[in-house]
């Protein structure tokens, strides 16, 4: 249950002015400098126990674990981040919560995922009060950020870079786009669903799993660095024989290992 305080800070959040794609917030510090390490806005729990949260989205939360996702992302107010792959926004709302309305969220979305199965319901939630501090994105993950969105603390892309592969994305162009836009010390989270030790990507399409090392290699090549990782999405029971898609997956949803990397744009 949400304390008194909790429910207060939250009434305040949405009360705050919201921005758009053509005035974004943006940082008075030079780019690149450090965001200021302010605490929480209000604990993970809190943003997760959101009665603004989709009861849909409430559902996935045993197999997203998005307390523990929220900690190790430890994001503060203010801070501008962009979501790859956004989908309908699961993650997207946790973000823009932790970020505040000082804050900006990059919501992604290409134009398969949009046309396939988003809209018209991602429209719709794009205009509701708790996405304020969203921006729009429309754009493929070959070059999936705009130009305003620069100097970012976090990109993060959740279960949908396996995807690229069989999108026939350009990923060296796009990791290099996402250095770009992330500031010096900036973070790029990548989870997603475990192929089987040898595989590499050649499951990405038929059972939407990628190995994790494939991923690394990818990744550093475009100059980041591997900063940590996370085990809270492990399961070591899993055969990584089955498709672990929404759809595909049906009871199993959210049971699939799942690895959590971390990578930072070095500082110099």
């Amino acid at each position: 249950m949400l304390t008194r305080r909790a429910i207060l800070l939250l009434a305040l959040t949405a009360c705050r002015p919201a921005a758009s794609a053509a005035s974004a917030p943006s940082s008075a510090e030079p780019a690149g400098a450090p965001r200021p390490s302010a605490a929480p806005a209000t604990s993970w729990q809190a943003i997760v126990d959101d009665p603004a949260r989709p009861a849909d989205e409430r559902a996935l939360d045993p197999g997203r674990k998005p307390v523990e996702l929220l900690a190790f992302l430890d994001l503060r107010p203010g801070m501008r981040v962009a979501d790859l792959g956004a989908g309908f926004g699961y993650t997207t709302f946790l973000l823009s919560r932790a970020v505040g309305p000082d804050g900006v969220v990059y919501a992604h979305n290409n134009t398969y995922a949009r046309e396939r199965f988003l809209e018209p319901k991602w429209t719709e939630r794009l205009t509701t009060p708790e996405f304020r501090n969203v921006v729009r994105v429309d754009r493929e993950f070959d070059d999936p950020l705009p130009p305003e969105a620069k100097d970012l603390d976090l990109v993060i892309n959740v279960l949908f870079y396996h995807d690229t592969f069989w999108f026939g994305t350009d990923r060296a162009q796009m990791n290099r786009a996402v250095f770009a836009a992330l500031r010096p010390g900036g973070a790029y989270v990548i989870v997603d669903h475990s192929a089987s030790a040898g595989a590499g990507a050649s499951d990405t399409k038929t059972l939407h799993r990628v190995e994790e090392s494939t991923v690394r290699v990818e990744i550093e090549q475009a100059g980041f660095t591997l900063a940590g990782s996370a085990e809270f999405l492990r399961n070591p029971a899993d055969a990584r024989d089955w498709n672990a898609a929404p759809f595909a997956a049906a009871e199993r949803r959210g049971t699939a290992d799942r690895f959590v990397l971390k990578f930072v744009k070095p500082a110099s």
